[in-house]
């Protein structure tokens, strides 16, 4: 994440019911409805992949982004435009998931 400040806060999510996506509402009235599980890997967000991880998801009040217990989080641009991220993202968690497997 960046410096803390955000000229695109998160300032509300809900769950529809489906495993990994959340509608995040935004300062600006934006709203994304994002599907976490193509991202879900490497040392942040791979533990996510655990529902019982997943779903202790809060706003971080100084940050104003959506944070883990963990510590995994993503900077709230990242989430208000993420469409134009999801794909990087996407082969981003791959390059880590390819890592881990030869690792091993």
């Amino acid at each position: 994440m960046k410096d803390g400040t955000s000229n695109l806060p998160v300032v509300s999510f809900e769950r529809p019911g489906l495993t990994y996506i959340l509608l995040v509402r935004f300062d600006d009235g934006q709203e994304q409805k994002i599907d976490f599980r193509p991202v879900l890997a490497g040392e942040f967000y791979g533990p996510l992949e655990d529902e019982k991880m997943f779903s202790q998801v809060e706003i971080d009040p100084e940050v104003q982004t959506l944070v883990w217990p963990n510590g995994a989080d993503f900077d709230p641009e990242t989430l208000h435009n993420w469409p134009e991220y999801v794909e990087n993202m996407r082969w981003l968690a791959e390059q880590s998931d390819i890592k881990k497997a030869h690792a091993m």
